[in-house]
């Protein structure tokens, strides 16, 4: 009897085993694991069909590389030059339903959703045989790589032969999916290290749980970078070598993401600053062969990204006609590099005037605008993320492992991904003369945060620390928990009021 007695003082089964998987993958991956797939799942169900960033179109290019079209593929229009693909007609009413519907609101307070059945009735619907062309110009200059996770959503849903909201519902979850497994995983190559809170708060934010849980590109391609970013951290500015799997997803991410999207090309080129010792090709002491493979994997990568670029760049022609009728010839890339190289000046003046005009907006879109509601996430959620992020910075490792020289590459690097996001929208969106770059939103630098907070935090110096001089751990890890947890609670239960009433 007495050797079968356990003490009060003896943690449970339960809490073993907690306590195991908490230091098998780390508190932050553990943590983040659950979070977003509470919240995700939440704003995937919560979100209306096709409510999502582009989501009609973002579905239409996914459908067309679900059954092999992965070169983008010009429609009939008479509006101009066009891009898109067929689509089942069950789905596309759904999307006109959609398109009407989050166009057409009423003034508060009533509902943004005109009819809650009407959506049960479009979704209960079997996918047709019978399909229809739909328009979609903007996502068809996207690589199939960034629709990887929504094509096997979609043959998934036809394979178990599902209806028009079930393919959705499983393309979506899909994309959280893989968002949960390449994130989770750049937290687990931080377990040993504080800054896998600062990851944690930047996957978190309200914007980008959103994204996870709706058809889009950004979903695989806001994941690769947070997962590059973060094993860019602990070899590049904590100095940590990487394991096998690191290394192998750190060398695959070269090649993908500048393939999911064009203005993160750079980001995925760092890798050649890590030191080769920090890599794991097998030996304590790399070949001279092996010295050559990140450069060569950044290499192949910034071929990809060229030859899709020359593949894709007819796609900017059609672009004006996501614009108002009176705009649809007016962009014109052609003149604006024009523009560009004849009055630098000109193109620096708007620039100017860009941020003046429109640096308030880009700053509540970076924390969350939700979708096609374009639901702003509440003053809470702000306030939360904000706290989350000051805390996980003040804990913070010492990020001493980078040199001057490799830190200042890093941040011009930064600087040009932020410059090509500009650009970019400036000769695909932008039509010709307009007072400002046009179509740039908070949301496109979500993906290079954590990688520029690296390099803040390798020139600053403070940290947050007790009375003892030591940085706390478990006390700000709950705080910056809670505060995530508390913005994502506020933006979710604000977009469910507004858009379902």
């Amino acid at each position: 009897m007495v050797g079968t007695m356990v003490s009060a003082d003896e943690p449970g089964p339960v809490r073993r085993v907690a306590a195991s998987v908490v230091h098998r993958f780390g508190a932050a991956t553990v943590a983040f694991a659950v979070l977003v797939t509470i919240f995700g799942a939440a704003f995937a169900v919560s979100t209306p069909p096709f409510w999502g960033h582009d989501e009609i179109t973002q579905f239409g290019r996914a459908y067309q590389v679900a059954h092999g079209g992965f070169l983008p593929e010009e429609i009939a229009d008479t509006r101009g030059v066009s891009y898109g693909g067929e689509v089942p007609e069950s789905i596309t009413e759904l999307m006109g339903y959609a398109l009407k519907d989050y166009t057409t609101n009423p003034q508060e307070p009533d509902p943004m959703v005109y009819d809650p059945a009407d959506y049960d009735r479009f979704k209960r619907a079997e996918i047709s045989t019978a399909e229809e062309p739909v328009w979609f110009t903007n996502t068809a200059a996207y690589s199939p790589v960034p629709y990887i996770p929504a094509t096997v959503g979609i043959r998934i849903a036809e394979a178990l032969d599902l209806n028009v909201g079930g393919m959705i519902m499983a393309t979506r979850l899909a994309g959280l999916a893989v968002y949960l497994a390449l994130v989770g995983f750049g937290l687990w190559a931080l377990r040993r290290h504080r800054v896998q809170w600062l990851v944690f708060a930047v996957a978190l934010l309200p914007i980008a749980v959103f994204q996870a849980g709706t058809v889009t590109a950004d979903t695989m391609t806001n994941a690769l970078a947070i997962m590059v970013s973060a094993l860019l951290v602990k070899a590049l500015f904590l100095g940590d070598r990487l394991g096998r799997t690191e290394t192998a997803a750190i060398l695959a991410a070269a090649i993908l993401l500048p393939l999911s999207k064009p203005t993160y090309v750079l980001l995925a080129m760092l890798l050649v600053l890590i030191p080769v010792e920090r890599f794991a090709f097998g030996s304590a002491e790399p070949r001279r062969w092996q010295r050559f493979v990140p450069w060569v994997l950044a290499g192949v990568g910034a071929i990809c990204f060229a030859l899709w670029t020359k593949i894709a760049g007819p796609t900017t022609k059609g672009m004006g006609l996501m614009r108002p009728e009176h705009q649809w010839n007016s962009v014109r890339p052609a003149d604006q590099v024009s523009g560009i190289l004849g009055d630098p000046l000109a193109f620096v003046d708007v620039f100017g005037d860009s941020i003046v005009y429109r640096d308030q907006r880009w700053f509540t879109q970076f924390f969350g605008e939700l979708g096609f509601a374009y639901i702003d996430v509440p003053a809470l959620s702000i306030v939360a993320c904000l706290l989350a992020l000051a805390v996980a910075i003040g804990i913070a490792d010492r990020m001493t492992a980078s040199t001057r020289w490799r830190t200042w590459v890093v941040a011009l690097t930064v600087a040009a991904s932020v410059a090509m996001i500009y650009v970019t929208l400036y000769m695909s969106f932008t039509p010709v003369g307009y007072y400002i770059i046009d179509g740039v939103q908070g949301r496109y630098f979500v993906p290079l945060a954590i990688i520029a907070l690296g390099v803040l935090l390798r020139w600053m110096p403070l940290r947050l620390t007790d009375t003892e001089g030591k940085t706390p751990t478990f006390g700000p890890a709950i705080t910056i928990a809670a505060a995530s947890s508390i913005g994502l609670i506020a933006a979710l239960a604000k977009y469910h009021a507004i858009v379902w009433g």
